[in-house]
């Protein structure tokens, strides 16, 4: 059976590290190695839970960290693993030394995800999102003229457009009947291990 974590009725120190505790987490770390969480603050001197002490080692501390901006690369890697994986960031994170899964989700909701927008592609499945203004719609107008759904589709048939249930215009890239989408983002997704 595991033992609570506040088994000992001590105040733990909450809110920023110190300097002091930071280096005395490194120099525990670097004698030790990554131990047992649980045990490390007590350990090395610490009134911080163990929780604390990982995550501060985990997204601050680790000397691998990779600091700064993320290059192109990284980006578009982060693109194609996305299409690949969705929204699991410690699996794409693994595949970009020295970021966090933190790291690399607010990365995507704060740039990447907005760029994709822009480019009208949707973020969540990376298709192509065009939609016919509400004015234009012929489906939704109150034109003299009605057409229907299907004289939409056969009109569009020839086109590289598909016009789904609720009168959205979707592109057959997004289908997976063209690859000028794949051409577009110029995804390459082979990720042999």
């Amino acid at each position: 059976m595991r033992k609570p974590s506040c088994d000992i009725k001590l105040d733990k120190n909450k809110g920023t590290w110190t300097k002091q505790e930071d280096q005395k987490l490194i120099d525990y770390i670097n004698k030790h190695g990554e131990v047992c969480w649980s045990t490390l603050p007590q350990a090395a001197g610490l009134l911080r839970h163990g929780k604390s002490c990982r995550l501060r080692w985990m997204n601050y501390l680790r000397p691998d960290l990779k600091r700064g901006n993320f290059a192109e690369d990284e980006e578009n890697l982060i693109i194609k693993l996305h299409a690949l994986l969705g929204n699991r960031w410690s699996l794409i994170a693994g595949r970009l030394p020295g970021r966090t899964d933190n790291e690399v989700k607010n990365f995507w909701n704060s740039h990447i995800r907005k760029k994709l927008i822009k480019k009208g592609i949707d973020p969540n499945n990376h298709g192509l999102n065009h939609k016919i203004p509400p004015l234009q719609n012929p489906i939704m107008s109150n034109s003299s003229k009605s057409f229907g759904l299907k004289d939409i589709i056969s009109k569009n048939r020839t086109s590289k457009t598909h016009v789904d249930n609720y009168g959205e215009v979707i592109s057959n890239a997004a289908k997976g009947k063209d690859d000028s989408y794949a051409q577009l983002l110029d995804l390459n997704l082979d990720l042999s291990l």
